[in-house]
C-alpha cells in the first residue's frame, strides 16, 4: 500500500470579547450597560507541512526537491574589459605570500617543543597555501567567460589573443591553484604528524621548497594572464548608446588623417600601408552632443578566409556595433592599391553592410587632379560603365577632399554631422517599444 498525505495543524484563540461597565455620577446614578470591545492576544501555531508516503504500513518522508535557480548569467554589455582585476606578477605573488606565511606563530600555550614546532610548521604551510590560492581563485572568478561577453568584445578576444588562448590561460591558472592547494594540504598534514622538532622543521622546509618549485615552474600562466589583462584593458571602450562613425577603406587611403581632422582622435599617420594596427577612437561634440569616431585597419582584395586578424577586426566592428560608415577611396594610386581593386572591395562591403548609414569620400583629390594615369583592371572590365565612372570621380555622391589643401573639408564636416545626427535618431527609435506611438 502506498500513498501520500500532508499534515497541517493550526489553532488560535478568539481575539475579541465584550465587557460591561456601570457608570455613576454625583447627582444621581444610573447603570448603563455598554459593550466595550477590547483587543486580546492572539496565539497561533503552524506546523510545517510534511509529505509522507505509506510503504508497508509505515510512514516514510517523501524526498522533496528544492527548486533550482534557473537564472542564467546575464550577458555583459560593452566595457567588461575595464572591470578586469589587477593581476600581480607570479614572482610578487609568491614573495608576498612567503613573507606573510613566515610571520605566522605557533598557537600560544604549547609547552612541548616538538608539538609547538609541528604546530608552527603546519600553520605556516597552510598560510602559504592560502596566500597563493586566494588571488588565483579571484582571477578565475573575476575574469569573464567569453560566452557571456558582448559579441564585439568576444571578437576582440579571438582576434587579439588567438582562438582559445584566453580560455587556455585561465585553465592553466586554475590548474596551478588546485595543485598549490593539494600540495599545501599534503605537506601541512605531514608536518602536523611529525614526531620530533627536527622532523617538523624538515617537513616545513620540504613543503616550502615544494610550493616554491611548483609556483616557479607553472607560474608563467599568471604572467600570461597579466599580459592578457593589460592587452584587453587597453582596448578602446565603445559606448553603444553614443552614435559612432566608422572609417573604412583600403590601407593607406587617408583614414587616419581624416580621423585627426574630424575628431579628438590622434592616430599615427604615415605614408605606408597598415599603419593602423587596431581600433582607434576619437570623439566629436556637436551642439553639446557627443559622438564617436573609429579608425580601422585597411581591407585588402581577398576572401574572408584569407583575411588577417587586422582585417577581421574591421569587419567585427561593422558586424557587431551600430555604426555609420565613412568609406574612404583613394583614386590617385598613391595608397599602393589600384582603384579597380578598391572598387571590388567597396562593392563587397557596401552590399554586406547596406543597412548602415553610408557616406563616401574620395581623399587626396589634390593628387588626383595632377594625375593622368589610367588604371586598367586585371579582369578586363575597363569598359564597364560603373567601373569607368568610379575610376573617374569615385562613387556617386562622393565628397572629394584633401587634408593637405583643405579642399572639401567643410563640406565633409557638415555631412558627417548630418550622418551622426541621423544615427542618433536610429539609436533612439530602436529603444522605443513597438506598442508605443511617437507623436
Amino acid at each position: 500500500m502506498s500513498g501520500a498525505f500532508s499534515l497541517f495543524e493550526s489553532w488560535h484563540i478568539p481575539c475579541t470579547r465584550f465587557l460591561s461597565r456601570t457608570f455613576q455620577f454625583s447627582r444621581g446614578s444610573y447603570d448603563m450597560q455598554r459593550p466595550i470591545k477590547r483587543q486580546a492576544l492572539c496565539f497561533c501555531r503552524n506546523m510545517q507541512t510534511v509529505t509522507c508516503e505509506i510503504v508497508d504500513a509505515s510512514y516514510v518522508p517523501a524526498p522533496q526537491n528544492k527548486p533550482k535557480d534557473k537564472r542564467s548569467p546575464q550577458v555583459e554589455t560593452i566595457g567588461a574589459f575595464q572591470k578586469l582585476p589587477m593581476v600581480m606578477p607570479s614572482v610578487d605573488i609568491f614573495h608576498s605570500a612567503m613573507r606573510k606565511a613566515k610571520r605566522v606563530l605557533p598557537t600560544k600555550g604549547i609547552a612541548n617543543i616538538a608539538r609547538r614546532e609541528r604546530n608552527r610548521g603546519a600553520k605556516q604551510l597552510d598560510a602559504l597555501m592560502k596566500e597563493l590560492a586566494v588571488p588565483l581563485r579571484g582571477y578565475i572568478e573575476n575574469f569573464p567567460k567569453r560566452t557571456y561577453l558582448h559579441p564585439y568584445e568576444r571578437s576582440l578576444i579571438e582576434l587579439t589573443l588567438g582562438d582559445g588562448n584566453y580560455e587556455e590561460v585561465l585553465r592553466k591558472v586554475d590548474a596551478l591553484r588546485k595543485k598549490v592547494v593539494s600540495v599545501g594540504k599534503e605537506h601541512a598534514s605531514l608536518c602536523a604528524k611529525s614526531l620530533s622538532k627536527r622532523e617538523a622543521e624538515e617537513r616545513l622546509t620540504e613543503g616550502l621548497e615544494k610550493l616554491q618549485e611548483i609556483f616557479k615552474r607553472e607560474g608563467q600562466a599568471v604572467d600570461n594572464l597579466l599580459y592578457i589583462a593589460k592587452t584587453l584593458r587597453a582596448m578602446p571602450v565603445v559606448d553603444l548608446e553614443m552614435p559612432t562613425l566608422c572609417l573604412v577603406g583600403a590601407p593607406n587611403v587617408g583614414k587616419s588623417s581624416l580621423v585627426r581632422m574630424l575628431s579628438t582622435g590622434k592616430p599615427e599617420v604615415c605614408n605606408y600601408p597598415f599603419t593602423t594596427r587596431g581600433i582607434l577612437m576619437g570623439h566629436i561634440t556637436i551642439n553639446y552632443q557627443h559622438f564617436q569616431v573609429t579608425d580601422t585597419p585597411g581591407l585588402l582584395k581577398r576572401c574572408d578566409e584569407d583575411r588577417n586578424n587586422l582585417e577581421k577586426l574591421t569587419l567585427a566592428v561593422l558586424s557587431h556595433l551600430p555604426t555609420a560608415i565613412l568609406y574612404v577611396h583613394d583614386l590617385s594610386g598613391e595608397c599602393g592599391m589600384s582603384p579597380s581593386d578598391q572598387f571590388v572591395i567597396y562593392k563587397e562591403i557596401r552590399e554586406r553592410f547596406d543597412n548602415h548609414l553610408w557616406l563616401d569620400v574620395v581623399s587626396k583629390c589634390d593628387l588626383l587632379q595632377e594625375s593622368s594615369v589610367v588604371f586598367i583592371t586585371e579582369d578586363g572590365e575597363t569598359n564597364h560603365l560603373e567601373l569607368a565612372k568610379y575610376l573617374k570621380i569615385g562613387p556617386k555622391g562622393a565628397i572629394h577632399v584633401s587634408v593637405k589643401s583643405e579642399e572639401g573639408l567643410n563640406e565633409l564636416t557638415n555631412n558627417v554631422h548630418e550622418v551622426l545626427m541621423a544615427q542618433m535618431g536610429r539609436i533612439r527609435s530602436s529603444k522605443i517599444p513597438e506598442n508605443i506611438e511617437v507623436a
